[in-house]
C-alpha cells in the first residue's frame, strides 16, 4: 500500500508531503482544484511519460517520491532487475522519479538508479489506476481478453504461448529471408554448376598448355626436324665410317708414344674426352630422331586441346591453366556453400513447422482454460451488476475461434450485455450507457482485485454518469474493497464521499503574487461535514445540506 507521497515542483504543487492510511481514502475538491494534478504526479512516479511542461519552476528538478509497504505483495525485485536489484528493507519500497529542466528523467528504487522499464514493471504490481473514461476499456477486445485471463489465472499459459508465437514469427521471417536469398541465387547457382562441369570435364593439368604448345611445334615441323637430326648424324659418320671410331683409333696410336714425347698423354686424354662426348651426342641425336614422328592425327588432337584451353582461359578471364584450376576449386567451394544454404532452408522450414505445431498446442491449452472460466466470470459479474440497480441485467462472456493467430492466441471475445431481462444480448459497446459501463467496470475491478492481489487501487471518478441510490451502492462496493486493500476514490458524489474513515480535500490557494498552488489536507469531523454539505448543495451551504451531510456520515 502507498504509505507516503512527496511531491516537489510539479504543476501547481510547490511542495506536498502527505501520509496515507490503509483502507478507503476519499479525495474530493472543487473542479480545477488539482485532483487531476495529484493523479498526474502519481502516474509520473509509477513510470508514466515525463514532460518538462509539468515543472512548476523550470529552473529546478521535479521530484515525486512514494513510500510503499509491500508486505504480502508478490514482488521479487531480483526477477525484475537481476543481481543488482535494490534491497527492500522491512518490506518498505521507496520509488522516486526525478525530471530535470533539460527533460531528462531518472528513476530510483530505494535510492538505487533503475531503468524506467523496471520502475514500470514494479509499479504494475503496486497500484492500479482507474482514470476517467477508463470504463471505455470495457469495449476494447484486448482488455476484455485480459480480464478473462486474469480471472482464469491463465497468465503463465499466455506467457508461454506468446514466447512460442514470437519465436515462430522470427523463424518465419528468417525462413523468408533464406528463401529469398536462395531464389535470388538459384540462376547464378545453375550458371556456376555449368561452369564447374566444363572445367571438370576439361581435366585440367598444371603446366599442360606449355607442353602442348611445344609438342604442337614439334609435330608441325616434324619432317624438318628429322632431316636436320639425321643430317647431323651423317656428318658424324662420313663415308660410312664414324668420327667416334676415328677418335678411338687416334687415342690408341698416341698411347704407344707416351714415354717418348712429353705432353702426348694429355693430348690423348683430350681426344678421349672428345670421343666420349661425340658418342653421347650421336646417341642423343639417334634418340631424338627416332622420337620425331609426323602424325597429322596427333597434331589435330594437340590443336584441339590447345583451342579448348585457350577458350577456357578467355571465357573465364584467366592467363594460365593454374588460374583456371584455382577458379574451378573456388566454384566448388561456392557451390558447396549454396548446398549448405539449401540445407539451411530445409532445416529452417522444419523449425517453422515444429514451432507452428507448438503454438497450436499452446493456443489450444490457453483456449481451454479460457472457455472453462468464461461461464463462471459471466455469472459472477452478472450477480454483481444486478446489485447496482440493474436487477434484470444479463451479462455473458462469449468466445469464438479466429481465423488466424495473434499475440493473445486464437480466441475472439465479446462482452455481451442486456440491461433489462428478456432483451437480446448485444455487444457491450453497442448497448451500454456511460453510467452502465461505470457500474460494470466497478464490479469488474472489485472482482479482479481479489484475483490479482493488487495492494492499492485508485478510482478517478468511476462514478461518472451515476447518481442517487446507484451511487450509494457503488460507494458500498468501494467500501467493501477498502476492507481488503487500500482504495483511493476521487469523487464528486456525496454518497461515495461519506464512505470510509479517511477524507482528503484537494484545494487551490493563491499567494500575494496571485500564483496558484494546489494543496491537500486531511478533513476532521466538522470539516468533513461541511465538505459533504458543499457537495450536496454547492457554494451556498444550507442548513438542510449540513443536516443531510451529518445524516449521511452517521449512517456509514
Amino acid at each position: 500500500m502507498l504509505r507516503k507521497l512527496t511531491i516537489h515542483n510539479y504543476a501547481l504543487i510547490e511542495s506536498l508531503d502527505i501520509d496515507f492510511p490503509g483502507g478507503l481514502v476519499i479525495i474530493t475538491g472543487e473542479t480545477g482544484a488539482g485532483k487531476s494534478i495529484l493523479l498526474g504526479a502519481l502516474s509520473l512516479l509509477l513510470g508514466g511519460k515525463s514532460d518538462i511542461a509539468s515543472l512548476k519552476d523550470n529552473t529546478r528538478n521535479c521530484v515525486v517520491e512514494g513510500e510503499f509497504d509491500i508486505s504480502g505483495c508478490d514482488i521479487d525485485l531480483s526477477e525484475i532487475s537481476g543481481d543488482d536489484a535494490p534491497v527492500a528493507d522491512d518490506n518498505i519500497l521507496v520509488l522516486r522519479r526525478v525530471v530535470a529542466p533539460s527533460g531528462r528523467s531518472r528513476a530510483f528504487i530505494n535510492d538505487e538508479p533503475v531503468p524506467m522499464s523496471v520502475l514500470s514493471e514494479i509499479s504494475r504490481k503496486l497500484v492500479d489506476i482507474h482514470a476517467q473514461h477508463n470504463h471505455l476499456l470495457l469495449t476494447d477486445k484486448k482488455y476484455q481478453l485480459s480480464v478473462l485471463d486474469y480471472f482464469a489465472e491463465a497468465g503463465e499459459l499466455l506467457a508461454g504461448y506468446r514466447k512460442i508465437h514470437v519465436e515462430l514469427q522470427r523463424a518465419q521471417q528468417e525462413l523468408q529471408r533464406i528463401e529469398k536469398a536462395n531464389a535470388a541465387n538459384a540462376q547464378e547457382r545453375e550458371y556456376k554448376e555449368f561452369q564447374l562441369a566444363r572445367l571438370q570435364e576439361a581435366n585440367l593439368v598444371e603446366g599442360e598448355l606449355e607442353e602442348l604448345e611445344l609438342e604442337q611445334k614439334q609435330l608441325a615441323n616434324a619432317e624438318d626436324i628429322r632431316s636436320s637430326v639425321y643430317g647431323s648424324l651423317e656428318l658424324l659418320r662420313p663415308m660410312g665410317g664414324s668420327v667416334v671410331q676415328n677418335f678411338k683409333e687416334a687415342v690408341h696410336l698416341l698411347r704407344k708414344c707416351y714415354t717418348f714425347v712429353p705432353g702426348l698423354e694429355e693430348v690423348a686424354q683430350r681426344l678421349e674426352s672428345c670421343r666420349i662426348e661425340c658418342k653421347d651426342i650421336e646417341q642423343e641425336l639417334e634418340r631424338i630422331g627416332d622420337g620425331i614422328t609426323a602424325s597429322p592425327q596427333r597434331l589435330q588432337e594437340v590443336d584441339d586441346r590447345i583451342a579448348l584451353l585457350e577458350d577456357l582461359l578467355k571465357r573465364y578471364s584467366c592467363t594460365t591453366v593454374s588460374q583456371l584450376i584455382e577458379y574451378r576449386e573456388r566454384l566448388k567451394m561456392e557451390l558447396s556453400g549454396a548446398e549448405e544454404s539449401v540445407e539451411l532452408e530445409e532445416s529452417q522450414r522444419e523449425l517453422v513447422l515444429k514451432l507452428t505445431q507448438e503454438r497450436a498446442a499452446a493456443a489450444d491449452l490457453l483456449s481451454e482454460r479460457r472457455r472453462g472460466s468464461a461461464g463462471k466470470l459471466s455469472e459472477l459479474l452478472e450477480d454483481s451488476i444486478r446489485n447496482l440497480e440493474m436487477p434484470y441485467a444479463e451479462f455473458k462472456v462469449e468466445l469464438d475461434t479466429l481465423d488466424s493467430y495473434g499475440e493473445d492466441g486464437k480466441d475472439g471475445i465479446r462482452f455481451l450485455f442486456a440491461a433489462n431481462g428478456g432483451s437480446k444480448l448485444v455487444e457491450i459497446s453497442k448497448v451500454a450507457s456511460g453510467g452502465e459501463l461505470s457500474r460494470i467496470m466497478l464490479c469488474l475491478k472489485e472482482m479482479m482485485a481479489k484475483y490479482t492481489g493488487m495492494p492499492t487501487i485508485i478510482f478517478d471518478e468511476i462514478d461518472t454518469g451515476v447518481s442517487g441510490s446507484i451511487a450509494d451502492k457503488m460507494g458500498e462496493m468501494i467500501g467493501r474493497m477498502g476492507k481488503n486493500m487500500q482504495v483511493f476514490a476521487i469523487t464528486h458524489l456525496p454518497q461515495i464521499a461519506v464512505k470510509g474513515e479517511t477524507h482528503l480535500l484537494v484545494y487551490k490557494e493563491f499567494d500575494s503574487e496571485k500564483q496558484a498552488h494546489t494543496n491537500i489536507k486531511l478533513l476532521e469531523d466538522n470539516e468533513r461535514v461541511m465538505e459533504v454539505a458543499r457537495m450536496l448543495s454547492g457554494a451556498q451551504l444550507s442548513e438542510a445540506a449540513i443536516e443531510n451531510a451529518k445524516y449521511l456520515l452517521s449512517n456509514n
